[in-house]
């Protein structure tokens, strides 16, 4: 078997609260908690996210039912959300929940952009929310209504 040149491992996003995220990634969305746990002291995260030396950090990694290890979270003690814009990243995630997932994040308080007329280059429509987590990290949820004609 030949190796693939590139295969995605996962997203990270950097958190401030760890618990207060998995309210949205874990209860929301509905990823599932594979560990957590704390970073060690010479940490890689520390060099490429340029975060402080000895700050004190928690690294979470999440999966779904079928895609391992797909999403991490990093909480980064006391990180002050993101406001930069135009934003520079962001996660796609299709949803078979979308109203309840739109709804919950709602609850949340968290930021909802407008529901989106989704149209794929293949004729499929459906609908896409981005939503922006307690750190400033952007979600974009989206969902398939109609097949092509």
């Amino acid at each position: 078997m030949t190796k693939p040149q590139i295969r995605f491992q996962r997203a990270n996003y950097l958190v401030a609260n760890l618990d207060r995220a998995l309210t949205f990634y874990r209860d929301v969305l509905g990823f599932d908690v594979v560990f957590i746990k704390d970073s060690e002291a010479d940490s890689y995260s520390y060099d490429v996210f340029e975060i402080e030396r000895g700050s004190t950090m928690r690294f979470c990694v999440l999966r779904t039912e079928d895609q391992p290890n797909v999403m991490a979270l990093t909480e980064v003690a006391d990180l002050p959300p993101t406001e930069a814009t135009p934003r520079r990243a962001g996660v796609v995630l299709e949803a078979a929940n979308i109203d309840d997932a739109v709804a919950a994040s709602r609850a949340l308080g968290l930021t909802i952009y407008r529901e989106d007329h989704l149209v794929t280059k293949d004729g499929r429509e459906g609908v896409e929310y981005g939503i922006v987590d307690f750190d400033g990290n952007l979600v974009v949820l989206y969902l398939i209504r109609k097949d092509a004609p």
